[in-house]
């Protein structure tokens, strides 16, 4: 029976969908300089208040994505769908709003784009009425092959809706001649190349999935009789759901008033999970493997201790995604830690600027010297990582400007030398400083005493590793290693689109 789906895509009050579509060189994004989160997703099934448990564990993904959300709920009669521009809680924090996603099953998505623009016909969950019925999907990860299989599907009839690469797994299970729900879903994802965790929603059913490497993670709660489905433990930590075990590589689960059921459908693969998520995407919180991502970052800070020491009188963290790091290369090294920098995190995401003098102080509305801590001391600086370059520049600069002796900068991740195509937001390799320049050169573009990057093998021994394996490498590490663990088809002659297709879209 084909469903009904009831959507509100109110967007006519969010700031955040005009201020995405402002360009031009007096727009300052912050976070320029920083690798961009992926996205999130969470599903439940079996739960009355569903689609405030799926809200809540948004709020605890939402360092995965803050351009957009939204939710997906069935009440045994029809889907009902908020999707919004913006922040979880400046739409998901509303009762009236959560009133209207009624129903006992229910997935919810936090959005960063990596492929499609930031508005509201790319806001995920998406959905589409097959002859199964109601189907939604929500998707963390980016396709290799989906500017491919999207040609094949256009020139075949497809008529696409949004320019997100999510919405040809919709086409490719409408189109699927398997009887089945479950068995469409499988035949869809035996198509696509690349990375991507899923969860999917039915009249009948929680889907869940990762690709057959495991580069996206997936885990599994259950919140008394409820199953749940989300992208880390910490989201299950707050709607109070006990962890049951990660969804495997290559692994489909379906969660049904009868339980949870497993499916297997590609060959058997050795996991390679995204090495990025221990160094910047995962919350501290979360645990990966069963150790919690702040361990293993403290641990990649006593790694970088190791191999670069440095002789210092104090150890800064460049906050927040340097401080376990710093913590690590403190107790390493015996030298103090010191909050050298204070963060403003009421800062906004966008800044106009008129002048180029003005949108060069902008890095001191995110970041202050704590001047007390720097002036007179050699400092040395902790970062994740480095990407362009510009914003550890500007900090290195404002150390130097607050009085401290001696600036040297210690990064707790190798040299990003490679673009992503998985679901990272990285720049192409023209504009990655470690791609354009050696070490020696980075150091004097920074403008830092010394510099020093952990190396690949420091990252591996951080999460229990001995080093990589080359013949058979247990993380995607392709960032580093230029390495790419599948086949990048939509890159054959042909770089992707950032955007495809040229309409606009306007409110």
């Amino acid at each position: 029976m084909t469903q009904r789906l009831d959507d509100t895509d109110c967007t006519s009050d969010d700031d955040a969908s005009e201020c995405a579509k402002l360009q031009g060189p007096g727009y300052l994004r912050y976070g320029d300089d920083r690798l961009r989160e992926e996205c999130g997703v969470f599903g439940i099934f079996g739960h009355p208040d569903a689609a405030a448990l799926t809200a809540l564990g948004l709020h605890a993904l939402q360092h995965r994505g803050q351009e957009a959300c939204g939710i997906v709920s069935y009440d045994g009669q029809q889907f009902n769908s908020e999707r919004r521009m913006g922040l979880v809680g400046d739409h998901f924090s509303r009762a009236n709003v959560i009133e209207r996603l009624k129903g006992h099953i229910a997935i919810g998505h936090v959005r960063y784009s990596t492929c499609g623009d930031p508005v509201i016909r790319n806001v995920q969950p998406l959905f589409a009425d097959i002859s199964t019925g109601g189907f939604a999907v929500a998707h963390n990860g980016n396709l290799t092959n989906a500017v491919t299989l999207r040609q094949e599907l256009i020139s075949s009839g497809a008529i696409y809706q949004s320019t997100s690469d999510t919405e040809v797994i919709l086409h490719l299970l409408s189109r699927s001649k398997k009887n089945r729900v479950v068995e469409r879903f499988v035949d869809a994802i035996r198509q696509i190349e690349g990375a991507y965790a899923l969860v999917s929603l039915t009249n009948e059913m929680l889907i869940g999935a990762r690709d057959p490497i495991g580069i996206r993670p997936l885990v599994i709660g259950r919140l008394g009789s409820a199953y749940v489905l989300a992208s880390e433990t910490c989201a299950l930590d707050i709607v109070g759901a006990e962890f049951v075990r990660e969804v495997d590589n290559g692994e489909v689960v379906v969660i049904t008033e009868n339980g949870l059921e497993s499916h297997r459908p590609f060959p058997l693969r050795p996991a390679r999970p995204c090495v990025f998520e221990y160094i910047y995407f995962a919350r501290p919180d979360s645990v990966i493997g069963g150790r919690t991502v702040y361990d293993i970052r403290k641990q990649m800070g006593v790694q970088l201790a190791q191999e670069s020491p440095a002789d210092v009188d104090v150890i800064v963290p460049i906050p927040d995604s340097g401080v376990p790091a710093a913590i690590g290369f403190s107790q390493e090294s015996g030298v103090p830690f010191e909050l050298g920098i204070i963060r403003n995190h009421y800062v906004g995401r966008t800044f106009i600027a008129p002048e180029q003098r003005i949108r060069d102080l902008g890095v001191k509305l995110k970041h202050s010297a704590n001047a007390s801590i720097i002036r007179g001391k050699r400092i040395v600086l902790v970062d994740d990582s480095v990407v362009r370059g510009t914003t550890s520049k500007k900090i290195a600069k404002l150390m130097y400007e607050s009085g401290a002796r001696e600036v040297h900068m210690r990064i707790s991740s190798p040299p990003i030398t490679h673009p992503d195509y998985y679901g990272i937001d990285t720049p192409d390799s023209t504009s990655l400083l470690a791609a354009t320049m050696d070490l020696e050169g980075m150091r004097e573009f920074l403008g830092v005493d010394s510099l020093a990057f952990l190396s690949v093998d420091g990252i591996y021994r951080a999460v229990g590793f001995e080093g990589r394996d080359p013949r058979s490498p247990q993380f995607t590490d392709h960032c580093f290693t230029g390495e790419y663990p599948t086949p990048l088809t939509d890159q054959s002659g042909v770089a992707i689109p950032r955007q495809l297709s040229w309409l606009a879209e306007v409110g």
